[in-house]
């Protein structure tokens, strides 16, 4: 079985969990500050990764660093992966677990590129635009790409809307090459 299904089933066990508990809430914001550790550590995801660690001691590490922060259930979460052999894939299933979240909480992620940084008002009708247009919430991320030359890409899930004066420009250079 792929790495990716193993970790999207630990998250939807997880999500069953933690709704189930009342404490949905809680686990996404350990997991997201969980994920951004591991970003910012990668001597911690080498240990959580290399299967000479014994368990005992990955799980130690774990309960060490999260254990006065973090919702009980999540820490036992932890400790099941680890003692299953799992611990290689805790990231994955973390972000799995936030975009399980994000389905189950009707919020879609939309990623915005444009040649130039949105202003607050443009992401606030553009945001707006999107939540009319799919009926969820809105998570917008704006990155500058000055390649564009004007305009912007939006994309949302598996759909994406070509604004830009790049895009165009290769429209018609393709139309002319035909």
């Amino acid at each position: 079985m792929s790495e990716f299904k193993v970790a999207s089933r630990y998250a939807k066990a997880l999500l069953d969990l933690s709704v189930e508990q009342h404490a949905i809430d809680e686990v996404k914001t350990d997991m997201e500050y969980f994920i951004s550790v591991l970003k910012q550590n990668s001597e911690l995801q080498a240990v959580l990764k290399n299967p000479i660690v014994q368990q005992d001691k990955k799980n130690t590490i774990l309960s060490l660093l999260f254990q006065e922060k973090f919702h009980p259930s999540v820490l036992a979460f932890f400790k099941i992966m680890v003692n299953k052999g799992r611990a290689e894939i805790l990231y994955g299933t973390s972000k799995e677990f936030i975009r399980a979240y994000n389905e189950y909480k009707g919020i879609v992620h939309a990623k915005v590129v444009s040649a130039t940084a949105l202003s607050d008002e443009n992401k606030t009708v553009l945001t707006a635009l999107i939540k009319t247009s799919t009926g969820h919430e809105v998570i917008l991320e704006n990155q500058v790409d000055p390649t564009l030359i004007g305009g912007f890409v939006v994309t949302v899930g598996d759909k994406q809307v070509d604004a830009s004066l790049s895009g165009r420009l290769n429209k018609l250079e393709r139309a002319f090459h035909s």
